[in-house]
């Protein structure tokens, strides 16, 4: 049995204004107060792990150290079936040092080229991943996981979304994750997902 959150109050363990808005968007009808890592000043710490799930237990427990209060982390990535699963847990780092997601998404193009990648569904196969680790100041962690599948579209397409999104077409979907609402996505995608069986196993 999952432990239940009694509030009111939750870090989200992130300095990335668009993720702390997505988190901050999901939870706010179950009325928790959201303050995020970044809004605290609490230190980045250093991803080590070599899951998404390591990952995320480490920012989770590195949040709830530093504030005193219960913290939920996300650690996220894009999987590409062509490139062995790369860039995976480096999602971040492929944006090289000014963390600029196009340079990501030309990189994973630039990869496609030298391994010569054709332009269907099947070779362009991706997976967004996301895994939730909600900690409390005691140590103790849940985790969840969320997944969305489909293909890596180029050139990049919307506006809206954040990091990969332009360039993420979901299965069934003609469009990028970036040209949907925001609820449309959220309806859909790995996060969403992921936060989904949060709310159900720790919120209800």
């Amino acid at each position: 049995m999952a432990r239940r959150f009694a509030g009111p109050k939750l870090v989200v363990a992130t300095h990335n204004r668009g993720k702390a808005g997505e988190i901050r968007a999901m939870l706010s009808p179950l009325g928790v107060e959201i303050v995020s890592a970044g809004e605290l000043g609490l230190p980045v710490p250093e991803e080590t792990g070599t899951t998404f799930e390591e990952n995320a237990t480490l920012k989770a427990l590195a949040a709830t150290r530093a504030s005193g209060l219960p913290a939920l982390a996300d650690d996220s990535g894009l999987s590409v079936r062509a490139l062995d699963g790369q860039p995976g847990v480096y999602t971040a780092d492929w944006e090289g040092p000014t963390r600029d997601a196009m340079v990501g998404m030309k990189r994973i193009q630039d990869e496609f080229a030298k391994r010569h990648v054709g332009d269907t569904d099947d070779a362009r196969a991706a997976t967004f991943h996301c895994v939730l680790a909600l900690a409390w100041p005691d140590e103790h962690v849940e985790l969840v996981r969320g997944t969305l599948d489909g293909r890596i579209a180029w050139p990049p397409r919307g506006t809206g979304g954040h990091g990969y999104d332009p360039c993420f077409q979901p299965k069934g979907d003609k469009r990028t994750t970036a040209e949907m609402t925001d609820a449309e996505k959220n309806a859909i995608s790995h996060r969403g997902r992921a936060f989904r069986k949060l709310v159900e196993a720790c919120f209800k």
